[in-house]
């Protein structure tokens, strides 16, 4: 609390995450070897573990369940870890005061990667997409010529340049070893502390980062071909709409769209976040190497031109698929909406046939029905009348002088009336009850 003031329960936790992974601080000479392994975003708590387990070994603090990021030392090396949304990187530092070091020791001869536990390493969760060795050499180091860094990395294709304002020389590869790890050269001229760790880091980051964008490349390549073979199906299915007989037609190519529209969403599923991170990944790289401040060597590309010549087309190769891939599922949903209204409409013609087939029938019916009813009238006139007569007769044979004939007469039309009104009041009670259930 300040001043009385009551903080938010969020603060402390913001503020530490403006210090979190704070760079390290490093003295020429100086070895780093650079692991990076997509171990997923399920993997945090695994590789945690793992990293506890060796600052165990060595007698040092291990993590706290929540910690993202660990510097400690270990005696043989210092281990920088951090752990990020879908890998972790793991750096091991040596420096002259380490020991061990072997300051008279080739370049990339003597890597800090081999102090570390095999067993640990062989058990680090994910997938090694990430290995570098640095080395970090003092002022007083001699500068090596092109032919001599050729004879150190091996190859004439290295890029080089001064970097943070003339206070370093650095020189990468970008190429994987014998070893299985790339390699990176830093010659001090008058770097601070503070100003190497951001460096080594920057350089550590430019290399990770470009590999994870690169992972959406083969994405890339397998899914371009499919939906080329996809958009010539649309094309086919399109076409073949105007040339449609019948609704059975209709829904074949109802079901022809709704299958390929499953595969355009099959790739999105498993593509779309891999595009999305190639651009996140690729701008980073593209700020790190920004924040070299790169100035160049007579002779030797850049490393932001090698990553602009080499990099920058294999990520807008996956952005084009991307915008391929979003472009052909809309092409798939319209010409969908377009098969759907057509068969709606079909469907809207059958039904009014059909309603006006039922309106027809039930026209008849009414006919069928009025025609009934005066049967009806007739039938029960009928019965009744006779039994008129019979009542008559049986009162003349009581005595009673009685017309029979003329009763019999006289009552026909007082009893087809009276049940012609019943049968006609009857109907309407029936229709005002069905009324009366339809609202």
């Amino acid at each position: 609390m300040t001043q009385g003031l009551r903080d938010h329960p969020l603060r402390d936790q913001l503020v530490h995450e403006v210090h979190a992974r704070p760079f390290a601080s490093l003295t020429a000479p100086q070895r780093a070897s650079h692991l990076a392994l997509l171990s997923g975003e399920a993997a945090a708590a695994e590789d945690r573990a793992q990293v506890a387990r060796l600052c165990e070994t060595y007698g040092a603090p291990a993590p706290g369940p929540e910690d993202t990021h660990v510097m400690v030392d270990l005696g043989p090396f210092q281990l920088k870890w951090e752990r990020h949304t879908e890998f972790s990187s793991y750096t091991f530092f040596q420096n002259a005061g380490t020991p061990g070091f072997d300051a008279s020791a080739v370049p990339f001869a003597a890597p800090v990667i081999a102090q570390v536990p095999r067993d640990w390493l062989e058990n680090l969760p994910g997938g090694l997409l990430v290995g570098v060795h640095l080395e970090l050499e003092p002022k007083d180091a001699p500068e090596r010529d092109p032919d001599a860094l050729a004879h150190l990395f091996e190859t004439d294709n290295v890029a080089g340049s001064l970097v943070s304002g003339g206070a370093a020389a650095v020189w990468m590869d970008f190429a994987v070893h014998a070893d299985g790890f790339g390699r990176i050269l830093l010659h001090d001229r008058g770097l601070r502390p503070r100003q190497a760790g951001r460096l080594v880091q920057r350089l550590c980051e430019i290399e990770t980062y470009r590999m994870l964008a690169l992972l959406a490349l083969p994405l890339a390549h397998r899914h371009g071909p499919k939906l080329g073979r996809s958009g010539e199906r649309l094309i086919e299915i399109t076409a073949r709409m105007a040339a449609i007989e019948g609704l059975e037609d209709e829904r074949r190519l109802l079901g022809d769209l709704t299958r390929m529209s499953a595969e355009i969403e099959d790739m999105a599923a498993t593509a779309s976040y891999r595009f999305g991170a190639a651009r996140a990944y690729y701008a980073l790289v593209r700020r790190r190497v920004e924040e070299l401040r790169e100035e160049r060597f007579e002779g030797m590309q850049t490393i932001g031109e090698f990553l602009e010549r080499r990099l920058a087309p294999a990520v807008r190769t996956c952005e084009a698929v991307a915008v391929r891939l979003d472009a052909h599922s809309e092409r798939v949903s319209r010409a969908s909406q377009l098969l759907r209204t057509r068969i709606d409409i079909a469907l809207e013609a059958q039904n009014s046939a059909l309603l006006r087939s039922i309106d027809q029938r039930a026209r008849l019916q009414l006919r069928l029905q009025r025609t009934v009813e005066g049967l009806s009238v007739a039938a029960i006139s009928y019965y009744l009348v006779g039994l008129i007569g019979y009542a008559a007769k049986a009162g003349k044979a009581a005595g009673l002088k009685l017309d029979v004939d003329l009763i019999t007469g006289l009552a026909i039309p007082l009893v087809v009336g009276l049940v012609g009104f019943g049968v006609w009041r009857l109907r309407r009670l029936v229709q005002h009850d069905a009324r009366s259930d339809g609202t």
